[in-house]
């Protein structure tokens, strides 16, 4: 409960009008990057599963001493489309993420799922068509990955976002890869996560729904290959569920 402890001070401590971005940011030193596009390999996750369209996998975690999951999904180049889902006990589904990606090589889908310290199940669905196949692997995130999630709430004072809202941040070409962090105040979280390049073409995107956005907060990579990267966040929750986002290059 480490990272909910850290959320619940940015929570208080932000601003919330904090944090521009008039300008495109810069990218983060090239150590830091390919340590980070090392740990998203599917063979350094954990157990790859190929999973045939309308098909589905599941991955059991019974510790809750460890909290956070890390899911990793790509294809040979093909779009991908999956709804990932936390399942907590025989009927409870509180986390629901669905991802899609045009180009599942260029653009895999990488996320970090939390379990609330409670045993669960991390199910994968490919709800693309039969001959679009992916691979998938999810495993306890190590503790990297989990510090890198953690130091983003530090690296700026994020964004609040208010129900209905949309906030857009640009990215220069030399950034590779962005981070995104979506949470609440333990209220509902329903937001959409886009990487778009060119207006309105998007080539990657997430919706997260959670009856807690604190427990269960989204947290994604995008790989950000060339120029003209936008990434956009729509919170698609009422106006009286708000959520805050931390945007920034890894």
């Amino acid at each position: 409960m480490k990272f909910v402890s850290g959320l619940i001070v940015a929570l208080t401590a932000a601003s919330a009008d904090a944090f521009t971005a008039n300008a495109p940011r810069s990218a983060a030193p090239k150590t830091a990057l390919s340590v980070a596009a090392t740990e998203w390999d599917l063979a350094n996750i954990g157990r790859s599963v190929r999973i045939e369209g309308s098909s589905r996998e599941h991955w059991e975690f019974p510790d809750p001493n460890q909290e956070i999951v890390q899911v990793g999904i790509d294809t040979n180049g093909r779009p991908a489309e999956s709804l990932i889902e936390l399942w907590i006990g025989p009927d409870w589904t509180p986390m629901k993420v669905k991802g899609y990606t045009e180009d599942g090589m260029m653009r895999p889908i990488q996320a970090l799922i939390g379990t609330r310290n409670k045993a669960a199940a991390i199910d994968i669905n490919n709800t693309g068509p039969g001959d679009f196949p992916l691979n998938a692997a999810a495993a306890y995130a190590g503790p990297s990955m989990v510090g890198q999630r953690a130091d983003l709430l530090t690296a700026n004072q994020g964004r609040y976002i208010e129900g209905g809202a949309v906030h857009s941040v640009n990215f220069d070409a030399t950034v590779q890869q962005v981070q995104v962090l979506l949470y609440t105040d333990t209220r509902q979280l329903n937001a959409q996560v886009e990487l778009l390049n060119g207006p309105n073409n998007f080539k990657q995107k997430y919706e997260v729904f959670t009856n807690n956005g604190l427990l269960n907060s989204l947290y994604v990579i995008f790989n950000t290959p060339g120029a003209g990267n936008v990434v956009r966040v729509t919170n698609l929750a009422p106006l009286e569920f708000p959520c805050k986002a931390f945007i920034a290059s890894v």
